[in-house]
């Protein structure tokens, strides 16, 4: 089976079994705040095609920075459950579907961060579609607590995180694999049931 043959199958699967859960949850966002359900973000694609993000929105709809620190005061009481369940990720099984991303695959990010790529490492995450979870996903999955602790968070993170995450997530697509795939989704599942 091909990878993306997997990557329809399952999220079409996903999305038809989740359905009640989605429209609970898109209830509780819209109860909880307002502003939109769904939180769009233009980030870059396979080839560093643009491309639009879905998630449920966790945030109050209101001006800040591109990363998320720490206790963001803009996290709402519904938000700060859905961060740390995961549970605002499910709409991208839509953009899994639709072909911008991959169950599997190096996280995307913003424009403004794509440009600061080392030329050889973007050239290679972007030869892969990106994904939901991925190896960087997992080791930096308390991302918002370091940068809380930094002195300076935009700089923590361009400086030290951002070249980790392009390290595996380069190592990732130079091996990508349907096995390798299967792996870190049953990995992204044993840690989201851990808590």
């Amino acid at each position: 089976m091909s990878k993306r043959l997997f990557d329809v199958l399952a999220a079409g699967l996903g999305l038809l079994v989740l359905l009640p859960l989605l429209l609970v949850v898109a209830a509780w966002v819209k109860l909880d705040s307002p502003g939109p359900v769904l939180f769009r973000q233009e980030r870059v694609g396979r080839f560093g095609r643009p491309f639009f993000i879905h998630k449920f929105r966790t945030m109050r709809v209101e001006p800040g920075p591109l990363i998320t620190i720490g206790q963001d005061p803009r996290i709402t009481r519904c938000g700060a459950w859905l961060r740390a369940s995961k549970l605002d990720e499910l709409p991208q099984l839509w953009d899994v579907l639709r072909g911008a991303m991959s169950l599997v695959g190096p996280r995307p990010e913003v424009p403004r961060y794509v440009a600061l790529y080392p030329p050889e490492l973007r050239e290679q995450v972007l030869s892969v579609r990106p994904g939901i979870t991925d190896p960087a996903s997992l080791a930096c999955r308390h991302e918002a607590d370091l940068l809380a602790a930094a002195a300076d968070p935009e700089r923590e993170y361009v400086e030290v995180l951002m070249p980790q995450k392009l390290k595996l997530s380069a190592a990732y697509a130079e091996r990508a694999s349907l096995g390798a795939d299967l792996w870190l989704i049953f990995q992204t599942m044993a840690r989201l049931l851990r808590g």
